[in-house]
C-alpha cells in the first residue's frame, strides 16, 4: 500500500536538517549581541526565503504571495477586522493551493510533485501563523501596527515597523515543520539580549540527535515490514488487524521523528526553551508527546497530545469561538485545513464521533469500575481498542484512493469504530433520558 501523504517528509527532513547549522548560527549571533533586531529579522527572512526556493523551487511563489499579502493586511487593517480579512484571504488561497493538488491526482491521475506537496504543507503551518497573529492583534496581546493606510508615516518607516510581521511568517526554523510558535514568543526571542538567550549543550543536542536516529531505524525497520507483508487488498481475517496496525505504526513513526527533527531546529535557533527547561513556558509545547500518546486508553487525551500545538491553535480558533456542535466544527474544519481528501472527510468525520463516545464511555464506566482488578483489565482493554481505533483513522486519512478508502471500510477493521458508534448511540440515548 502507498502511503502519499508522508512521501515528501523524507525530502523536508534532508532541509530541516541543512538549516540546523544556520539556527545554531543565529542563536550563537544573538548570545554574543553581534546582530541589531533589525538585522535578526534580516537573517530571519532571508533564510525563509532562501530555504524556501531551495525546497519548493518555483512553487515558493506560492508561499510568498499569501505571505506578503498577509503581512500587508496586518499591517494596514484595524484590530476589529484583521482576523476575519486575514483568515478569508489565506483559507482561500490555501484552497484553491489544494483544489491544484486534487485536479492532478484525481482527474489527471498523476501523481504530485514533491516540491508542490512541500509547498502546500508549508502553506498550512503558515496559515497557523498567519490567525495565530490576528487573533492576537483582535484579542489585545499584539499591539498593531501603527502604520496603515491613512498614516503619514514614511515608507521606511512603514517597513521597519512591517518587519517583524514578515519575518514572523517566513522565518526558517519553521518555515517547514515545527510546533506553532506565537508572535509573543518570537518577539521576546528576537529582540531578547544575549542573557535571556537559550543555551545548549553539546550533550543534549546529542541525546537528541541520537533519539532522531532510533527513530529513523524503526521507521525503516517497520517500512520493511509493511513492504514484505501483505496489504489490505490480499489479507484475510484477522490478518488485516494486523496489517492496519503495522502500516499506522509505519506512519505515526515517521511523523514523530519529523517532528523532534522540527522541535530540535526551533531550540537550536532559540525559540523554545533548551533541552531540560518546561517546554510549556510562555504557551511553548512540542508536537511530540510520544509516551503519552502510545500509553493512553482515552482517545480523547491521544486527540489533545496528537501534533500539540496544532490541537491548542484548532481549539482557539475554531472550539472556543463557535456555540453549536463545536467539536464536530473543530474537526471538519480540520479537514478542510489538511485538504478535503476523501480519506481525510471519513477519517476526521468518524475521529469526532470517537472522542464523543470516548467521553460518554468513560464517563459512564467510572461508575462501575472500581476494583484495582477490574480497573487493569478495563485499561488494557480500551487501551488496545483505542490504539486499533487510532490505527483505523490514520490509514483513512493517509490513503488517497477511494478504492483503498473502500478496501479499509470493507474490512474486519470497521468493527472497531462501530463499537464506539453503537455505544455512543446507547449512552447519548441513555443520557438523554435521565436527562
Amino acid at each position: 500500500m502507498a502511503w502519499p501523504q508522508l512521501f515528501f517528509l523524507h525530502p523536508v527532513s534532508l532541509y530541516q536538517g541543512a538549516a540546523f547549522p544556520f539556527a545554531l548560527l543565529f542563536n550563537y549571533l544573538c548570545n554574543v549581541d553581534s546582530l541589531s533586531i533589525p538585522a535578526r529579522h534580516l537573517f530571519l527572512l532571508a533564510g525563509g526565503g532562501v530555504l524556501a526556493w531551495a525546497a519548493m523551487g518555483s512553487f515558493a511563489v506560492l508561499l510568498f504571495i499569501p505571505a506578503l499579502c498577509a503581512g500587508v493586511l496586518i499591517c494596514s487593517l484595524g484590530p476589529r477586522d484583521v482576523h476575519r480579512c486575514a483568515f478569508s484571504f489565506q483559507m482561500s488561497w490555501q484552497t484553491l493551493c489544494h483544489l491544484g493538488l486534487h485536479y492532478t491526482e484525481y482527474y489527471l491521475q498523476e501523481p504530485p510533485s514533491a516540491r508542490f506537496c512541500i509547498t502546500l504543507s508549508s502553506l498550512m503551518l503558515l496559515t497557523q501563523r498567519v490567525t495565530s497573529l490576528s487573533l492576537d492583534i483582535r484579542e489585545g496581546k499584539v499591539k498593531a501596527a501603527s502604520g496603515g493606510v491613512g498614516s503619514s508615516s514614511s515608507w521606511s518607516e512603514r517597513l521597519r515597523e512591517a518587519l517583524p510581521y514578515f519575518s514572523y511568517l517566513l522565518f526558517f526554523p519553521a518555515l517547514l515543520g515545527g510546533p506553532l510558535c506565537s508572535f509573543q514568543r518570537f518577539q521576546t526571542r528576537v529582540q531578547g539580549s544575549s542573557s535571556s538567550c537559550p543555551r545548549h549543550s553539546f550533550g543534549a543536542l546529542t541525546w537528541r540527535g541520537l533519539q532522531i536516529l532510533g527513530l529513523e531505524c524503526l521507521t525503516e525497520a517497520m517500512r520493511g515490514v509493511v513492504s514484505a507483508g501483505a496489504g489490505l487488498a490480499d489479507c484475510r481475517g484477522l490478518q488485516c488487524v494486523y496489517v492496519m496496525w503495522v502500516t499506522a505504526s509505519l506512519f505515526r513513526l515517521t511523523y514523530y521523528s519529523h517532528w523532534l527533527l522540527d522541535d530540535s531546529l526551533l531550540r537550536a535557533a532559540g525559540f523554545a526553551p533548551a533541552f531540560g527547561e518546561s517546554p510549556g513556558e510562555e504557551g511553548y509545547v512540542p508536537d511530540a508527546d510520544m509516551w503519552t500518546l502510545e500509553t493512553t486508553h482515552r482517545i480523547s487525551l491521544f486527540t489533545r497530545k496528537w501534533n500539540q500545538s496544532t490541537a491548542r491553535w484548532l481549539r482557539r480558533l475554531v472550539f472556543q469561538q463557535v456555540r453549536a456542535w463545536p467539536l464536530l466544527q473543530t474537526f471538519a474544519f480540520s479537514a478542510w485545513w489538511h485538504g478535503l481528501h476523501p480519506g481525510q472527510v471519513f477519517g476526521f468525520l468518524c475521529w469526532a464521533l470517537m472522542v464523543e463516545a470516548d467521553y460518554l464511555i468513560h464517563s459512564f464506566a467510572s461508575v462501575f469500575v472500581r476494583s484495582w482488578p477490574t480497573r487493569l483489565l478495563y485499561r488494557t482493554l480500551t487501551w488496545a481498542h483505542t490504539q486499533l481505533l487510532i490505527a483505523y483513522v490514520t490509514l483513512a486519512m493517509e490513503v488517497r484512493s477511494l478504492s483503498s478508502l473502500w478496501l479499509l471500510c470493507n474490512s474486519c477493521n470497521s468493527v472497531f469504530p462501530v463499537v464506539y458508534c453503537v455505544l455512543l448511540f446507547l449512552l447519548a440515548k441513555r443520557k438523554h433520558k435521565s436527562d
